[in-house]
């Protein structure tokens, strides 16, 4: 263990997995309550557009996915909030758009030659230091507005209609933690990738769901669940040379599935079964 931190892009690969395994860990929290998995996956894979749009201007394809991202959650929510479009739908017409985009950018791009592979499904190990305080800064960011706003992010993801009764601005509040959610997500696409960052925000809040009804709990549950799956995953990948962000990711199922196995819930809920029948 000593000798892998005597190398730098070990630090750093170690480093940037804590932080993503906290900031997705955290926002997860809420997307698992608000029942927000879908539109996480539809804000996920925009960044491809972003990225692709990026490499066609030539410029960094992650300043280009930051704003890339954080507009099509607004217009995802717009059309399901504003017009007469379902959350579903509107998310469908987003993914399927971005990604045709991103396409559409690659196939302009003359003689292009780059390989997306990395931002596709991660390359922790390829994360420099500008990329680690880009992940420091987005993340921390993330964590303050979740801070301040703890106590109305909470009322809104457990009862939206009661929160607007008691006067919280919930369309604004909403429309925040989508921001949030695209920003977790350009924090997490070098450790996971475009394709597997929508696992690495459920999983780990999920997995915490089986152990507790306690959201504190839960979120705390889930930041350790985050942290162990990405120093984990990175050490499993690193000693058996697997690809780093699946091992991630499949180390946080991994937890889920034992938590579920085992989970207060699951065992009431069979003991209720049985004694109806």
């Amino acid at each position: 263990m000593t000798d892998i931190l005597n190398y730098e892009y070990m630090q750093r690969a170690l480093a940037a997995a804590v932080l993503v395994g906290v900031v997705c860990s955290v926002i997860g929290t809420y997307v698992v309550l608000k029942k927000m998995a879908f539109i996480g996956a539809g804000i996920s894979h925009s960044a491809f557009g972003g990225v692709a749009l990026g490499y066609l201007v030539g410029l960094d394809p992650i300043g280009i996915a930051i704003p890339f991202c954080l507009a099509t959650a607004m217009a995802t929510g717009w059309l399901s909030r504003k017009g007469r479009v379902s959350e579903d739908t509107a998310i469908g017409i987003a993914f399927a758009s971005t990604m045709a985009l991103g396409a559409l950018f690659i196939g302009l791009k003359e003689g292009y030659n780059v390989d997306l592979f990395g931002y596709l499904f991660g390359s922790i190990l390829a994360v420099s230091e500008p990329d680690l305080w880009l992940i420091l800064g987005l993340g921390l960011g993330v964590i303050v507005v979740v801070a301040l706003l703890f106590k109305e992010l909470l009322f809104v993801s457990f009862d939206e209609e009661m929160a607007a009764v008691s006067g919280l601005p919930v369309r604004a509040l909403y429309f925040l933690l989508l921001g949030l959610m695209a920003l977790t997500v350009i924090v997490s696409i070098k450790a996971v990738g475009i394709i597997l960052v929508e696992a690495l925000l459920i999983i780990p809040a999920a997995a915490a769901f089986q152990l507790t009804r306690s959201f504190v709990r839960m979120m705390g549950l889930s930041v350790l669940f985050g942290v162990v799956s990405g120093v984990g995953g990175l050490l499993l990948s690193y000693w058996w040379d697997l690809p780093s962000g699946a091992t991630i990711v499949l180390t946080a199922a991994a937890i889920f599935f034992v938590c579920f196995v085992f989970s207060p819930k699951r065992r009431r809920h069979l003991s209720l079964s049985r004694e109806r029948s």
